[in-house]
């Protein structure tokens, strides 16, 4: 067996040191990275604090926007770029406010001899707070704007109604066989987007009531129109929804919202409605 030159060796050992850097390297390269600006914000907070004059006046302030800048740099999923905006906006913010009370106070502690300059830059520095603050409230009443657009998506998409008693879904007699309280196959897909609705509010209360036209007995119909409630809620917890969210009620024929003297009527009384809170 021949051995292997120094020079040989030496050359294998830097190509497989060569070769495991690349492999580091791919590997970081598709990991998580930091959200794009936390450098910048890094940037402003280091001149922030490089700057006795300013800093040695809000070092609380300093304090806390070093910890919104920490938080705006850690490394985050692709999927996760909005969030990562977010937190370097706040950063920013944070930064700005803190550059803004230094401002303020450094003018105030030169106040002796400066006159119309120390209310000016008083002046400025509290007018740089106001228009963070408004740009914030900007930014919150946009953001509000926007959830409520997309709840009011999730009502359409519910067929759903708004109401003062809260969200109310009405299920027709569909659900089930006549005189029966076993859900049929085809009443899933309404109770599906119920179940996705709920999974995206998971602090509301559930009220599900039954309710009956008024062929047969009443008591006949109280029971049914409880069992009928009772299935919808079984349901409902079997694909996750917590049974303590969940109340149910059978109302019978007390409560229709049409005539019982037609089919018609009749079957719109035929129903199980699912009223759920409104929010705070």
């Amino acid at each position: 067996m021949k051995t292997l030159s120094i020079q040989t060796v030496k050359r294998v050992t830097l190509l497989t040191g060569i070769l495991a850097s690349t492999l580091v390297i791919s590997a970081c390269a598709t990991g998580p990275a930091p959200p794009q600006g936390a450098d910048q914000v890094r940037t402003k907070l280091t001149m922030l604090q490089q700057n006795p004059a300013l800093a040695n006046n809000v070092r609380n302030e300093i304090r806390d926007a070093d910890a919104a800048v920490r938080i705006a740099e850690q490394p985050l999923k692709g999927s996760e770029a909005e969030l990562g905006q977010h937190r370097v906006y706040m950063a920013h913010r944070s930064v700005a406010i803190a550059e803004a009370r230094a401002t303020t106070r450094l003018a105030e502690e030169q106040r002796q001899g400066l006159g119309e300059q120390r209310d000016a830059a008083r002046l400025d520095a509290r007018t740089r707070e106001a228009d963070l603050a408004r740009d914030e409230t900007t930014r919150a009443r946009s953001e509000a704007s926007v959830q409520a657009a997309e709840y009011q998506r999730q009502i359409d998409a519910l067929e759903a109604e708004v109401t003062d008693r809260g969200v109310v879904l009405t299920l027709g007699d569909v659900l089930f066989a006549t005189g029966s309280a076993e859900l049929q196959s085809g009443a899933h897909s309404n109770l599906n987007r119920l179940v996705s609705f709920l999974g995206q509010y998971p602090d509301r209360q559930v009220q599900i009531e039954g309710h009956t036209d008024n062929v047969g007995a009443a008591a006949f119909n109280q029971a049914l129109s409880q069992r009928r409630a009772d299935s919808v809620r079984s349901y409902l917890t079997r694909q996750g929804i917590a049974s303590q969210r969940l109340s149910t009620s059978g109302l019978g024929f007390d409560q229709p919202i049409a005539s019982n003297a037609n089919a018609g009527g009749r079957q719109q009384n035929r129903r199980v409605e699912i009223i759920i809170d409104n929010p705070q």
